[in-house]
């Protein structure tokens, strides 16, 4: 029972915002308090809502393995929970890393406007470092190693090489780190695409 009571459940607010990541065992407890209602499938398009007692009924006809069981209950593990009163989404600054950089512009260089894998891709200063430019969000775009290459370390219009979008500080997205770290069940993808980036320009 207790690696079940570890399996992560997407939490998403009262707006069906994803917001975080929490274990099975903190969202039974949150469907107890009346503080949360499972969010269910039923098919691709439709959802149901339940509380702790529609749950628990809804858990007597499932036939699945990922159930938790005392004397009194017998419970399907939630996937996704809605809060009953959060409505607001959690505000923090995303580190700087080069990682999120790539995230940010969609691994996208933005002088070309060609996606390509991290192993293809580089930094670039807008400004180049040696004329005063700043290693910050509002200075460095995703580049791919030909265009950094070519631009060099000159300034834009040098070399006529402007990027796509001015670069800005991305807002945080805290529920997509972890969910692109860890194998998240099939019906997050309802609620959130783990196939994007994990920061977005605000």
């Amino acid at each position: 029972m207790e690696p079940l009571l570890n399996t992560q459940v997407l939490v998403l607010n009262r707006l069906w915002q994803p917001v975080n990541i929490c274990s099975a065992r903190r969202a039974i407890v949150l469907l107890c308090l009346g503080h949360a209602q499972v969010v269910n499938a039923d098919n691709e398009n439709n959802f149901s809502i339940h509380d702790i007692d529609s749950w628990t009924d809804a858990s007597d006809c499932y036939t699945g393995e990922d159930v938790v069981h005392s004397i009194s209950f017998y419970l399907r593990i939630p996937r996704v929970i809605v809060l009953s009163i959060f409505d607001r989404l959690p505000k923090k600054e995303v580190k700087f890393t080069r990682q999120n950089v790539f995230e940010r512009d969609h691994y996208t260089c933005q002088y070309c406007n060609k996606r390509y894998d991290t192993k293809e891709l580089n930094i670039d200063h807008v400004r180049p470092r040696d004329k005063g430019g700043k290693t910050t969000w509002e200075n460095v775009v995703c580049s791919c190693i030909r265009c950094n290459s070519r631009k060099g370390n000159k300034h834009p219009q040098e070399v006529n090489m402007f990027p796509m979008k001015e670069p800005r500080a991305p807002r945080w997205r805290p529920f997509f780190m972890t969910a692109r770290e860890s194998a998240g069940h099939e019906s997050w993808r309802h609620f959130l695409d783990l196939d994007h980036a994990t920061v977005s320009v605000s």
